[in-house]
């Protein structure tokens, strides 16, 4: 009982250091972006299909279990316009210290063309943005409770912006049944160092209340994942979006519903387990389908599909999310645990 409470304090703690926040004005967005590809597959949020993918430590530090000792990922994913995001994670445990994990989150935008105010080009520079981990947990019977110090880093010709942020979350995995609940608070921080004339930045702050359940004769995995919890009505309206005609021929602007705004905090995924060895995803993020369709269609934007195989040593994860109705970004993930080539090796 005293751990708790002294774990509802500690989160509780880090809710009230955190204010509603506008999309736009927020610094080091890219850390909200999924890590890997099993993340990306259930829908880009989720807190609680960890299992023993240790990539999805990212995703909540709570997640960081026995079942991920020694395991190494890698994850790549390829965005338009030639943007590359790439992710490497590893666990490891120690009798003295306990268990910890390390991570390391990057993402390229590309060369750009250099000019000066005339238009003639100067060069080419690079802008690229990354952020290392690192996570502590420590299990307390059907409880797991975790957290992770980040350095963010934002980097534009020359110019870097810096940010100090941490992640705190707890897991309940049930000691008989498949089914785990699991909150986190994401990302709460502050700019240390901001661009040369810029004002600092809000940091991309979170708190996500999530559910896993697997039904015992069935197979499928079924996940619920609630975000933006800070805040009830995140809908964005463009004032300067045409609105409809009436029967008499006037203008009427969309209005915000409630169903809507309860819908745009969930997100659902979905894992069919075939097997230890063969799994298929599907996720769905109505936050993400309103926000990033177009005026006349919406397409896939919002949907995810993924795949896990696992081969001899390695587990390979696939996953791919519609962020838009022109295409999807495909996400690759290879995992693998460092403990059996070592045992290869000595013997």
């Amino acid at each position: 009982m005293q751990r708790a409470k002294l774990l509802a304090i500690l989160l509780l703690a880090f809710a009230l250091q955190a204010q509603a926040q506008v999309g736009g004005q927020r610094g080091f967005s890219f850390l909200e972006l999924p890590g890997s590809a099993k993340q990306a597959a259930l829908g880009g949020v989720n807190i609680t299909a960890g299992a023993h993918d240790v990539s999805m430590v990212w995703a909540n530090p709570a997640l960081l279990r026995e079942e991920m000792d020694n395991q190494v990922s890698l994850s790549y994913a390829g965005y338009l316009a030639d943007i590359t995001q790439s992710q490497a994670a590893y666990a490891f445990n120690s009798e003295k210290y306990g268990r910890w994990a390390a991570s390391i989150h990057y993402l390229n935008y590309g060369d750009f063309v250099q000019r000066d105010a005339t238009g003639m080009e100067l060069g080419t520079f690079n802008v690229n943005e990354y952020a290392v981990g690192l996570t502590h947990s420590r299990q307390m019977e059907a409880f797991t409770l975790g957290a992770t110090a980040k350095v963010a880093v934002s980097s534009m010709a020359g110019e870097q912006a810096v940010g100090v942020l941490a992640d705190a979350g707890a897991v309940f995995k049930h000691p008989e049944k498949d089914f785990t609940v699991g909150l986190a608070f994401k990302n709460v921080g502050y700019q240390v160092k901001t661009y040369t004339g810029s004002e600092r930045q809000q940091m991309p702050w979170d708190a996500q209340l999530g559910v896993t359940y697997k039904p015992e004769h069935m197979p499928v995995r079924l996940s619920l994942t609630a975000h933006r919890l800070y805040q009830f009505d995140i809908v964005y309206l463009d004032p300067n979006a045409p609105g409809k005609l009436d029967e008499n021929g006037n203008e009427v602007k969309e209005e915000k519903k409630l169903g809507d705004k309860i819908a745009r905090h969930f997100v659902v995924g979905t894992e069919f387990v075939f097997s230890n060895n063969f799994q298929l995803r599907a996720g769905y993020n109505h936050m993400r389908r309103k926000e990033l369709r177009l005026d006349t269609k919406s397409g896939g934007a919002g949907f995810s599909l993924g795949a896990m195989l696992r081969v001899r040593r390695f587990e390979l994860n696939y996953g791919s999310a519609f962020f838009h109705p022109s295409g999807a970004t495909h996400y690759i993930s290879v995992a693998t645990s460092t403990s059996t080539f070592l045992k290869k090796k000595s013997s």
